[in-house]
């Protein structure tokens, strides 16, 4: 095989949709993506990733891999009344709405309802739109209307946060009150491109340092907050699962 053809083949590999692994080999993460995801991948979950990929945004979908490790957790947990802040294309409400009982519901909210619509035919192809409650707008007048009730605290298994990093400790504060005592809470991308170690001084894509500063805001409050037990995976752009206990 000439170089040519093998830095060819290696360049197609980085371009996967959704490529955030912070593996140091890209070639070790195709190897999980070619042997432990596609394999088992569903084909609905397929069919919307490759919509995906045509999104001039499709950096901003879940990865597939982290896709298959939410829908695994979510069957572990047994989750039933779950929550998605920040739906993009829908990969990972998807993922999550096959993982959920017949019963099962998702509270989705996105301030992109287009994004949303294209992949929404595939959910519904799937036989699973009817546990999603989408909503258009930001998602902080829904969660501070929610706390209003009594009836809703304590009443989440499951939310995935995956919107505006500059959020995050707002959503936090509020989420703390909804999820159940033994429920999660994951917080998608506390890695950040891998800035969250990088010199002050590094040269950085000018969304990632805006946004660096809020990520680590973030890991250090969660690192803090007694009221959680929390493990941060490498998976995807990182993922830190935090579990309430108070």
């Amino acid at each position: 095989m000439s170089t040519a053809i093998a830095n060819g083949e290696q360049k197609s590999r980085h371009q996967e949709v959704g490529h955030k692994s912070l593996l140091q080999s890209d070639a070790l993460y195709q190897y999980i993506l070619e042997t432990s995801v596609y394999p088992r991948e569903p084909a609905a979950m397929k069919e919307l990733r490759d919509i995906t990929a045509n999104h001039p945004w499709n950096i901003m979908t879940t990865s597939a891999d982290e896709g298959q490790f939410l829908n695994m957790l979510l069957k572990l947990i047994n989750a039933k009344n779950t929550m998605e802040i920040g739906v993009f294309t829908g990969y990972s409400l998807l993922a999550t709405a096959l993982a959920l009982p017949d019963d099962g519901k998702i509270l989705a909210m996105d301030i992109n309802r287009d994004n949303y619509e294209l992949g929404l035919p595939v959910i519904e192809k799937a036989g699973v739109a009817h546990k999603i409650d989408f909503r258009e707008g930001p998602a902080l007048p829904v969660l501070d209307q929610m706390l209003e009730d009594p009836q809703n605290h304590g009443s989440f298994d499951f939310v995935f946060v995956d919107a505006d990093k500059d959020n995050y400790l707002n959503y936090h504060r509020r989420l703390l009150d909804l999820v159940k005592v033994g429920g999660l809470i994951g917080y998608d991308n506390t890695l950040w491109n891998g800035s969250v170690v990088a010199p002050p001084d590094a040269p950085l894509r000018k969304y990632v340092r805006y946004y660096r500063d809020f990520v680590l805001e973030l890991n250090n409050a969660l690192a803090a907050d007694p009221r959680i037990e929390i493990c941060q995976l490498p998976v995807g752009d990182g993922i830190t699962l935090c579990r309430r206990i108070k």
